[in-house]
């Protein structure tokens, strides 16, 4: 039986005195620290918070992520598909989520604001009614996707293919309707 850690805040000072020992996080907070490279395999996070943390190359196996915030955070090469999919829940501000892959998951009304998403992999998600408020898609992938009432209106350097997709009601803005053009070689002037 995993520990619960509840009402915590952890920054750089308190992890030195404490290690983020396996068990269940509720209602906590970490701040400005490095946790790149770690397992948190099995753990799990209910209603917490990461504000400017480390997480790049975080090891994510069976996961669990409900209602949980990041914000400000570097998060590259995260294998989110990997995460348990019982109650997953997560919300992205501001963070720097490079070479991550979402595979197959189920993010209905995610939001992503003000990221960075480049070279990411959405294959075979569901992304209905999600958002991508002023977000760089550079060479992300969206290849049977659901894009249901998706908003990409703010997003930028998108380009997919929208007969591979699920975009009914998806939302775009005319300066991103060259991305879904892509594959047919048109030049916009």
């Amino acid at each position: 039986m995993q520990h619960t850690i509840q009402d915590q805040k952890f920054n750089k000072e308190s992890l030195l005195e404490h290690s983020l020992d396996k068990g269940i996080y509720e209602n906590c907070e970490f701040n400005n620290i490095d946790i790149s490279n770690l397992n948190f395999s099995d753990y799990r996070f209910i209603d917490c918070v990461f504000n400017g943390c480390n997480l790049s190359l975080t090891k994510l196996d069976k996961t669990g992520l409900q209602d949980v915030k990041f914000i400000g955070c570097k998060m590259l090469g995260l294998h989110f598909d990997a995460l348990s999919d019982f109650g997953l829940s997560v919300s992205f501000e501001n963070c720097l989520l490079n070479h991550s892959t979402f595979y197959s998951k189920k993010l209905k009304k995610t939001i992503f604001k003000g990221c960075s998403l480049q070279e990411c992999d959405f294959t075979r998600c569901d992304l209905t009614a999600a958002q991508f408020l002023d977000c760089d898609l550079l060479n992300t992938t969206f290849d049977d996707t659901i894009l249901e009432k998706t908003d990409f209106r703010t997003a930028y350097n998108y380009a997919f293919n929208p007969e591979r997709n699920r975009v009914k009601k998806a939302r775009f803005s005319t300066n991103g309707l060259a991305g879904l053009l892509h594959k047919y070689e048109i030049l916009i002037d």
